[in-house]
């Protein structure tokens, strides 16, 4: 029995992201990346199991920070997370898979819906926000990122009244850049130190 109970999740081969050019780390034009990824025959959904084990498949994972006055929210990964090799990490990245019930595999609507029901799978959110697309990233230096790329998005709130509906999300608050860079970074995950680096 598979441990993600038969979890169907949006893919691209990893020579459609070769296509348009791999990198390690950030980079900043994510948009280039979904345009190719969301066309008829590349991107798909296949067994995560199979998916978390193959090289050959990039996972496209929507990776959502969100921002308030300067202040970035992050918090620590918790044991009923869904990634046992990121347990106990901060993290400022909300999100996760695109799955069918979001939508036909090669259409932006659809991962656009993915990213809204992670959101909302995740998050209480008071007040209106806006978002944009921020950077794709990349970690092929370790088992975790080399079957996954994110794509993030920045989400800049009107209030800081958010609360976790998970809780994987622990210890979930806002902070400055100054503190994710001071003694925190090392327990970031790489992801997020990624981001964080980007964004400074």
């Amino acid at each position: 029995m598979s441990r993600y109970h038969g979890e169907q999740v949006l893919v691209v081969p990893r020579t459609a992201f070769d296509a348009v050019g791999s990198f390690q780390g950030v980079n900043l034009a994510p948009e280039q990346y979904l345009r190719a990824f969301l066309q008829p025959g590349i991107a798909h959904y296949i067994d995560r199991e199979l998916a978390e084990n193959s090289p050959e498949y990039k996972q496209i994972i929507a990776y959502a920070i969100f921002r308030h006055n300067g202040r970035i929210l992050a918090y620590t990964r918790g044991g009923s997370g869904g990634e046992a090799r990121l347990h106990d990490k901060i993290s400022v990245g909300i999100g996760g898979h695109i799955n069918p019930v979001d939508g036909l595999a090669d259409n932006l609507d659809t991962y656009m819906a993915g990213v809204e029901r992670e959101i909302r799978e995740e998050l209480r959110i008071e007040g209106a926000y806006t978002q944009k697309l921020f950077a794709a990233i990349n970690d092929d230096s370790n088992p975790v990122g080399s079957v996954h790329l994110g794509i993030v998005h920045c989400f800049d709130l009107e209030t800081d009244q958010i609360a976790a509906n998970e809780t994987a999300l622990a210890n979930l608050r806002f902070h400055t850049l100054e503190e994710l860079t001071g003694p925190s970074y090392e327990r970031l995950e790489t992801w997020s130190q990624l981001c964080v680096d980007a964004l400074r």
